[in-house]
């Protein structure tokens, strides 16, 4: 349910203020200067998430400009989020959990049976959530990119491999996003159940939107 209100501490109208189960999603457009905040309302539930310009969805986020522009794999308050034609998408402008990850990449039924067998293969997996939601602003298998994975914990080894370990976030904490453009923002709330990323057990997380 999406919720119109204004507060006593901000002029700004709460424009958005909703809670996604786990394993469900959301696609949100936030308009430049927008400002989503999503909230992790039980801790360690990892919420991967796409950007693309409102106006030309092949202009989306990009996992390897982002890092190369910022000279950092990790993502927290001031990251600047690039495309794929080095606009800024958008910035992190709050985080109270301190390290988000961009190379773990989203889960799929098919990843899945690569790392965990083929009794797998039945369980829903964020790429079905990013499709079912972005077939509403017309996104599909093509562009799919990689994501952040925000509140996931996803050490790099000195040998360049990643691990899936226990997140880093805890009930309540939150990230802002601050729009420098129109934006599509395609969520999943991760249903993963075979790795620690949501704890083993994915819960809801709420967003909430200022503009």
């Amino acid at each position: 349910m999406t919720v119109t209100k204004t507060t006593a501490s901000t002029s700004t109208a709460v424009a958005l203020d909703t809670v996604v189960d786990a394993g469900d999603g959301a696609l949100v457009t936030v308009p430049s200067g927008g400002r989503l905040q999503i909230v992790d309302l039980h801790g360690n539930q990892a919420v991967d998430t796409l950007f693309y310009d409102a106006h030309d969805i092949d202009n989306r986020y990009s996992a390897f400009d982002t890092i190369r522009e910022q000279r950092a794999v990790f993502l927290t308050t001031g990251s600047r989020l690039m495309s794929t034609r080095l606009d800024e998408l958008a910035v992190i402008t709050d985080d109270t959990c301190g390290r988000h990850d961009t190379v773990g990449g989203a889960c799929s039924q098919e990843s899945n049976v690569i790392r965990y067998g083929e009794s797998t293969r039945h369980q829903h997996a964020c790429r079905q959530t990013f499709l079912r939601y972005g077939a509403r602003a017309g996104i599909g298998q093509r562009q799919l990119t990689h994501n952040v994975n925000f509140f996931m914990n996803v050490p790099v080894t000195s040998s360049g491999g990643l691990t899936f370990e226990d997140g880093l976030s805890a009930p309540g904490k939150y990230v802002e996003i601050t729009a420098s453009r129109d934006l599509f923002v395609l969520i999943s709330n991760c249903p993963q159940v075979n790795n620690p990323c949501n704890g083993w057990d994915p819960t809801p997380i709420q967003l909430l939107g200022r503009w």
